[in-house]
């Protein structure tokens, strides 16, 4: 049965008035459940709560909570198809898919708790006092990364399992010691609900403290706008559109005491392409094709711009993609919303002056096939507003004349998630500028592949320049996440047994540290 309410503690409530409900794209109608609404009692008991749970989970062995984060990898698993069917009929994304994304979630909640088991992400620094260093004594001074406090995840709407109740966001922060709340996604309000109960259990029975994680539920402007400005919450994760991250972005600067906002807001994640290229026209524009249309391209690595030299082969490539888009059937969209910003977006790029390769169809209630643009690079020049996301499959083939006018539509281009040069091998030292210029928009290059499909794993860097994100040092996926929500503290002169267990002389965590600049795992 899904839970209808807000998750407070480690406790059902439902006192609030209002509701919600979700819908069902695939359909064109909403699903029955009435899911209440947070009120302002709720929001501030969870609020309360994450503040007194904070000392005693960041306090535990990181062994404790790795256990809590594989019993919720494992309380998920066990949901079955129904958390599947549930998530498919929210979201209209196919249920293979959804299986795929129920394995990332449940392997990056693996992953977070080999992290928490390990306590590596503590990185301590030790500089040992010299009481003989002339002129002045050299202090003892220790360095680790501890929890940061509560945090606020607000839930995706593409990646109900993966970057929502358990995605990477609670999983990352859950491991270094903070309490999370949850805001819920409108558009998967029982997917939401049912994740957020196999948290509750696997709290409950690892013996979390009340407070370690919360979910709360209600509109966007309405909860999560408290939430932000919620005194206990230390940083917030956000995955969304670029007007929505702004505003809370500003929201969070506004605070008598501004906290970290980590936002991941999209991206047009362009692709420059030489056609002379290094495979079959025909399986690279099936490629391209595939990774823009690929589940109605509500991706935030989706390809949006393709940029081409004009050349012998120009004509042929275009014609190839047009030929692999209209071979694509149509898919539903997430939602209503998200169905109409599309058809809005595309109505108006036609309306400033594009050209359409593959025009937008008329399909029942809200399913949409592949639409691909084109201009001239000095149209987009004009166009700065055509850098903005179209969240859907479309993308722009912007034809530049050479290699001069390709880089000076590089130099235009905003922050970027993603960068991807399809070329031979040997054609690169031909593109070093704009090899570089693409370096400085984006957190990911890639060579000959798609950027649609994201790997969890250490050295991934799912960021990048604003505003794709607002701070590009940071990564909402793979193990690295973490260090959103960890600060350093220094302690100087302080007595060995009060020193946290990361920095004391005999190491009992076992770990690598550096000690005066080596590193090394052995006690002092």
């Amino acid at each position: 049965m899904i839970p209808l309410g807000n998750l407070i503690g480690w406790e059902w409530s439902h006192l609030g008035s209002e509701f919600q409900l979700s819908f069902n794209p695939m359909e064109g109608k909403h699903l029955p459940e009435h899911f209440v609404t947070a009120n302002t009692d709720e929001i501030s008991r969870a609020l309360r709560l994450a503040q007194h749970a904070f000392e005693h989970f960041s306090g535990l062995a990181g062994e404790k909570r790795a256990q809590f984060l594989e019993q919720i990898a494992q309380a998920i698993e066990t949901l079955g198809d129904s958390l599947l069917d549930r998530c498919h009929r929210e979201t209209g994304l196919p249920m293979a898919r959804l299986a795929g994304e129920r394995g990332r979630t449940c392997n990056q909640l693996r992953l977070f708790a080999q992290l928490a088991r390990s306590e590596s992400w503590r990185a301590p620094v030790l500089d040992l006092a010299d009481p003989e260093r002339k002129p002045l004594p050299k202090p003892d001074i220790r360095t680790c990364f501890a929890a940061l406090g509560p945090v606020l995840v607000f839930s995706a709407g593409n990646f109900p399992l993966a970057f929502s109740v358990a995605g990477g966001d609670t999983a990352s922060a859950l491991a270094v010691g903070c309490p999370v709340i949850v805001k819920g996604h409108e558009g998967h309000l029982g997917t939401s609900a049912l994740v957020a109960d196999c948290i509750r259990q696997a709290g409950l029975a690892t013996g979390m403290p009340e407070g370690t994680f919360q979910m709360l539920q209600g509109p966007g402007p309405q909860v999560g706008r408290s939430l932000v400005l919620g005194e206990p919450i230390r940083a917030v994760g956000f995955t969304g559109s670029l007007h929505a991250g702004r505003a809370l972005f500003d929201l969070a600067a506004s605070r008598p005491n501004p906290i970290p906002f980590f936002a991941e807001m999209g991206s047009i994640n362009p692709m420059v392409v030489t056609v002379s290229a290094q495979r079959p026209l025909g399986d690279l524009a099936r490629t391209l094709v595939g990774s823009v249309c690929q589940n109605a391209g509500q991706f935030c690595t989706n390809p949006g711009l393709i940029l081409v030299e004009e050349g012998p082969e120009t004509d042929a490539f275009l014609d190839q993609m047009v030929e692999q888009a209209k071979k694509l059937g149509p898919e539903p969209m997430l939602n209503e919303r998200t169905y109409r910003h599309f058809q809005e977006s595309c109505s108006n790029r036609v309306q400033s002056g594009i050209g359409l390769l593959v025009s937008p169809g008329a399909h029942d209630l809200y399913r949409v096939s592949g639409v691909l643009g084109v201009c001239s690079a000095g149209q987009f020049l004009e166009n700065p507003n055509w850098q903005e996301e179209v969240f859907g499959p479309f993308s722009l083939v912007v034809r530049c004349q050479d290699r001069s006018e390709l880089k000076r539509v590089l130099d235009t281009l905003k922050g970027q998630l993603t960068a991807t040069f399809w070329a031979d091998p040997a054609e690169l030292a031909n593109y070093s500028e704009c090899i570089g210029v693409m370096r400085q928009r984006a957190g990911r290059l890639l060579f000959n592949g798609v950027p649609t499909g994201v790997e969890v794993c250490h050295a991934m860097q799912h960021g990048g320049p604003y505003p794709a994100s607002t701070d590009a040092r940071f990564t909402s996926v793979g193990s690295s996440a973490l260090r959103r929500w960890i600060q350093p503290q220094c302690f100087q002169n302080w007595p060995h047994e009060a020193l946290p267990p990361a920095l004391q002389n005999q190491n009992p965590l076992g770990i690598w540290r550096t000690i005066n600049g080596e590193m090394t795992q052995a006690p002092l």
